[in-house]
């Protein structure tokens, strides 16, 4: 099941990687959509590419995509597409970034590709097949306590207007982990910590671009996720914790301190 629609995610995610591969590095068109949220022409460029393919195979199909919105169709499924997680980064020629697609069905997050085009690393996952990693099965890390864990995070946009909620949260971490990242792109972090190379994630205020297709593959590779109270996590919520099973109670205790905050 779902073999058709992981492929043309993966087509469509490689397609446009290609374009943004061939982009990175050089000069771009920077708008802004807010005081720190960047787009580019290759975000654009990207995008526009993703639902051409999409369309062309599932047209009865909606699309929820990052600069392009909601198209509003009549459908039970719905791709949800960020065609460039990590846009900040891209223009700084940071490469660390990504193209993420994923499907959901009747709410349910049934496929997922991420790819990041610069080193060549294709993330898949469908329900029930379980994650790869250019076709590699992956799973979570068995890390079991918080002071060996390497953790991953990232800021909300408007960090600059409620900074110390998110800091002193940030500090928290800190200060129990083995380590913390802040890479620039959610969708490659929860990739991460489905390949074991992080041993969790959590943020706020992230859309449901950022995360569906990741979520899919985490999942699927023996994750756990919730929202910052431990609630089911879906892509519409504010608040997202993804860890290995053991570790997962640990961050969620902390998580909390901060859930009524955000």
């Amino acid at each position: 099941m779902w073999d058709q629609e992981l492929d043309i995610a993966t087509l469509a995610a490689r397609e446009a990687g290609a374009v943004l591969r061939k982009r990175f590095g050089q000069a771009h068109q920077i708008m802004k959509k807010g005081e720190i949220d960047l787009v580019t022409e290759a975000d654009l460029k990207s995008e526009s590419l993703i639902l051409e393919i999409i369309s062309s195979h599932f047209p009865g199909d909606n699309i929820l995509s990052e600069e392009t919105g909601d198209k509003n169709k009549r459908s039970a499924r719905t791709w949800i597409v960020d065609p460039l997680d990590g846009t900040t980064n891209f223009a700084h020629g940071f490469p660390f970034f990504c193209v993420s697609i994923a499907l959901e069905v009747d709410q349910k997050l049934v496929v997922g590709a991420v790819y990041n085009p610069y080193i060549d690393e294709l993330f898949q996952a469908a329900g029930g097949r379980g994650a790869t990693l250019n076709g590699q099965p992956i799973r979570v890390s068995t890390t079991e306590n918080i002071g060996d864990a390497l953790l991953a995070t990232g800021f909300p946009y408007d960090i600059h207007q409620r900074s110390d909620d998110v800091l002193d949260l940030f500090r928290k971490m800190v200060l129990v982990a083995q380590g913390v990242r802040r890479a620039g792109s959610a969708a490659l972090d929860l990739c991460y910590v489905a390949a074991g190379r992080l041993d969790g994630f959590w943020e706020q205020s992230l859309k449901p671009w950022d995360t569906a297709a990741g979520c899919v593959i985490l999942k699927e590779a023996g994750g756990i996720l919730s929202t910052y109270s431990g609630y089911a996590y879906s892509p519409y919520e504010n608040t997202i914790v993804g860890s290995n099973p053991l570790l997962f109670p640990q961050i969620l205790a902390i998580t909390k301190t901060a859930a009524r905050l955000t």
